[in-house]
């Protein structure tokens, strides 16, 4: 399955898989021959806590792998900022308690609530796709029925 993110997203996630594989793995590795040469494995709780970080690691390298290969970086060039989509960054007015908020659209593995990306398949994102300045949205949120005006579209 196709994933669209931006560059940053992209290059963010190269960076991940570059330090897990020529950094964490090798350490583990390391690890693993250390404890191997320690002796009987049956008992060798180090060896064992070492094996079981080697398969973490590897299962998060071979994730970040398929992720990288269906990844289409999209430039925001091709992009409109007359409606809500990805990479876009929209301003919101929440009407039941009075208060802006303002969230980039991004794909789910850029999401970061800290920094204001929120997931295109959140509820919000999948509320506001398609809508334009101006437009009230309502949103069922864990904490209710959330209504949002938007108040600005930029990229």
């Amino acid at each position: 399955m196709m994933e669209y993110m931006s560059q940053e997203g992209y290059d963010k996630l190269v960076a991940e898989l570059h330090h897990l594989e020529t950094v964490e793995l090798p350490q583990v590795r390391d690890a693993i021959a250390e404890a191997r040469d320690k002796g009987d494995l049956s008992e060798n709780f180090e060896y064992h806590a070492a094996k079981r970080e080697q398969g973490r690691l590897l299962s998060q390298i071979r994730f970040r792998q398929r992720v990288l290969e269906n990844a289409r970086v999209i430039s925001k060039s091709v992009l409109g900022n007359d409606s809500v989509g990805l990479l876009c960054k929209v301003e919101m007015m929440n009407m039941n308690t009075n208060s802006r908020m303002t969230y980039t659209i991004v794909s789910p593995h850029e999401a970061n609530l800290r920094e204001g990306k929120i997931s295109i398949k959140s509820p919000i994102a999948q509320a506001l796709l398609g809508k334009h300045v101006g437009d009230v949205v309502e949103v069922r949120v864990p904490a209710g029925l959330m209504k949002l005006r938007i108040e600005n579209i930029t990229l």
